[in-house]
């Protein structure tokens, strides 16, 4: 690998940017804790009130409400009051961000990971 392949590496690493780079940092540190990844996958299955959501928890309904919070400060959930019942719904476009900065990243390093194969590969012919 040459210093100019390198230094290409580094620069496309440093300075790409999102514009929605805030909800990025929110959507991942939202997800980053296991209680509200869980709470996200109970609701991928539907609708669920709060006090659904809470019932698996071994925490206080105002631990789980503080969870819930944080996801929907990220946008990826979104609540609706039927009486004094809170119900929540993933938000549909929530992940869509994330999902595609992911994507971005997997397709720039599997090209940057097919050229050394390509690199390795010759080298090991000329051996």
């Amino acid at each position: 690998m040459t210093c100019r392949s390198q230094t290409l590496l580094f620069n496309d690493m440093v300075e790409y940017h999102y514009s929605d780079e805030t909800s990025l940092d929110s959507t991942f540190s939202a997800l980053a804790d296991p209680t509200r990844r869980a709470i996200m996958t109970a609701l991928s299955n539907g609708e669920r009130s709060v006090g659904e959501l809470a019932e698996p928890f071994d925490m206080s309904l105002n631990a789980v409400s503080k969870h819930i919070k944080k996801l929907e400060a990220a946008g990826l959930v979104r609540r609706h009051r039927v009486g004094r019942e809170h119900f929540l719904s993933v938000a549909p476009h929530s992940l869509e961000s994330a999902a595609l900065w992911l994507e971005r990243r997997r397709r720039f390093w599997n090209k940057k990971l097919d050229k050394l194969e390509a690199v390795l590969r010759e080298e090991t012919r000329d051996d």
